[in-house]
């Protein structure tokens, strides 16, 4: 069924053939699906009184297990975000007490951040929400259709520089063959 992109593919054949315009068909649905994913996952993060920002570092804490402790710049390439972004960030939930910052025990210098108990039953509550609305907003896809899709994208980030950990991770029951360029290693659970 022809779409928004295909319309605009159309115009530009027509107003400018000696342009290979085939790019757009990707990029263009790229940047559609992301705004459409990205504003359900807003209204989802609303739910709980979240934005993704937020949302992203709860979850990172999460994630990493107990004791739901990393540093600010374990966090900051986590969420590939600037030094200054993760410090607002997290002056942010700190204030809501979702999280606490305490001095590094190894020198003093440094600082954890480490989960509280509301920000890991916050999380904890949002994140089934998150992962029902992912399923919606994937649900027309077959599950080997949402394979390739993920694989297909993988290959994009990684020849675009995203450098961070692209080793694949096995999906549980099946194994993946070993990757020209990529670690054959699993990495450590996230």
């Amino acid at each position: 069924m022809p779409d928004h992109v295909d319309r605009i593919l159309e115009q530009w054949a027509a107003e400018r053939p000696d342009l290979d315009v085939s790019p757009m068909a990707v990029l263009g649905r790229l940047t559609r699906a992301s705004l459409l994913v990205g504003a359900e996952l807003r209204r989802t993060f609303s739910t709980h009184d979240l934005d993704a920002a937020s949302f992203d570092v709860l979850a990172t804490l999460r994630r990493s297990g107990p004791p739901y402790r990393l540093s600010p710049t374990e966090l900051m390439r986590s969420a590939m975000v600037t030094s200054g972004a993760i410090t607002q960030r997290l002056d942010r939930i700190q204030a809501r007490g979702l999280v606490t910052r305490t001095p590094s025990d190894a020198d003093g210098r440094g600082v954890h951040v480490t989960l509280t108990e509301d920000g890991r039953k916050l999380i904890d509550r949002a994140l089934p929400d998150h992962v029902d609305t992912e399923h919606r907003l994937l649900a027309a896809l077959t599950p080997a259709q949402r394979e390739t899709l993920a694989d297909a994208l993988r290959d994009l980030l990684a020849s675009l520089g995203d450098t961070t950990d692209r080793t694949p991770v096995p999906t549980p029951g099946r194994s993946r063959p070993s990757r020209p360029g990529l670690s054959s290693t699993k990495p450590p659970a996230e």
